[in-house]
């Protein structure tokens, strides 16, 4: 077993808690609502064991990082940043990104504005989200789609509804995990099947100690840094619409899903969706019976897959800007 390194470094005006394992080609993890580089322990292992340098963070708002209050320092534009200020302070000339939830779409964004820097993407969960035209969440609101749950997780009200770590982290891991019975689910357009229902368990399929941690520190830092991620994104796509309309990723990608994940019923991903905008893409893989969480449902299907897909990349793709 690598052992791992802590840091707390100065990315350009914010402190950021940063986590690497290993050696090699780098490697760099983003997290997604509500979890910490935590979530990424497993997969950091294997991928260090299998020659690499992992590299996770708290992204800004999250754990040991710094929180800013205002929204409006939650967008890409910012988050992007941090990751290409990580690469700067430990003087990574290019990275690959495996990102989930919110940590996926900084991902995608960032191989998207700085394709200089990121060599490849793997994607979990949410796949890349072009700009150009009306945004999703636009899009949503002229078909009268008000219950959508990101419509919610934006107000400040939301703070207080997850306030209480202990009931919100196990609650919002069963609704959206495979373990949860299909008809009962979290669905993201409907509110009476909403993330915060009281629930049996926190998933069996998720670490014990995991939800612990989780619970932990939420307890201590609370949710309203996490929940202005929502809250930015009608701000990013106000100006990324217009600067990037019709980017695609043509870096080297992989997207892999829970084939059970309620968020698929927003996109409905599939190999043939998403190439026109991920030209690069190597391969789609969507777990079967497992939820929004893969990394921490089938945490030994999803380092097999992320393994392959780095294997495949071969040492010049590593480290040259790739399909650029």
């Amino acid at each position: 077993m690598t052992n791992l390194t802590h840091h707390h470094i100065d990315a350009r005006g914010i402190r950021l808690h940063v986590v690497e394992q290993g050696s090699g080609p780098a490697v760099v993890f983003c997290h997604g609502f509500p979890t910490t580089w935590v979530s990424w322990a497993h997969a950091m292992q294997t991928t260090a064991d299998a020659g690499f340098r992992a590299i996770a963070f708290d992204m800004r708002g999250y754990g040991e990082s710094d929180a800013p209050g205002d929204a409006n320092l939650y967008t890409p534009f910012q988050t992007v940043g941090d990751v290409i200020a990580i690469l700067d302070h430990f003087e990574i000339a290019q990275t690959i990104l495996v990102g989930h939830d919110f940590g996926a779409n900084i991902a995608w964004n960032a191989a998207m504005m700085r394709p200089d820097r990121i060599a490849a993407v793997f994607g979990v969960s949410v796949p890349f989200l072009q700009p150009g035209g009306p945004s999703f969440l636009d899009q949503l609101r002229a078909a009268g789609a008000d219950g959508f749950y990101m419509f919610d997780q934006m107000t400040a009200e939301a703070d207080v509804k997850w306030a209480n770590a202990t009931h919100s982290i196990p609650a919002s891991l069963y609704w959206l995990s495979g373990e949860a019975p299909a008809e009962l689910r979290w669905d993201p357009f409907d509110p009476d099947r909403h993330m915060l229902r009281l629930a049996p368990s926190a998933p069996t399929t998720i670490d014990p100690a995991y939800v612990q941690e989780m619970v932990r520190v939420f307890g201590r830092t609370g949710f309203h840094a996490p929940l202005n991620y929502y809250r930015a994104i009608d701000a990013f796509f106000a100006v990324a619409n217009r600067a990037f309309a019709g980017c695609v990723i043509k870096q080297p990608s992989f997207f892999l899903t829970g084939a059970a994940d309620g968020l698929n019923a927003v996109r409905s991903p599939t190999e043939e969706s998403l190439r026109p905008t991920l030209p690069g893409l190597r391969g789609f893989v969507a777990l079967d019976g497992v939820g929004h969480w893969p990394q921490l449902e089938a945490p030994d299907a999803f380092d097999a897959a992320l393994v392959s897909f780095l294997r495949s990349l071969g040492e010049r793709q590593r480290f040259n800007v790739c399909g650029v």
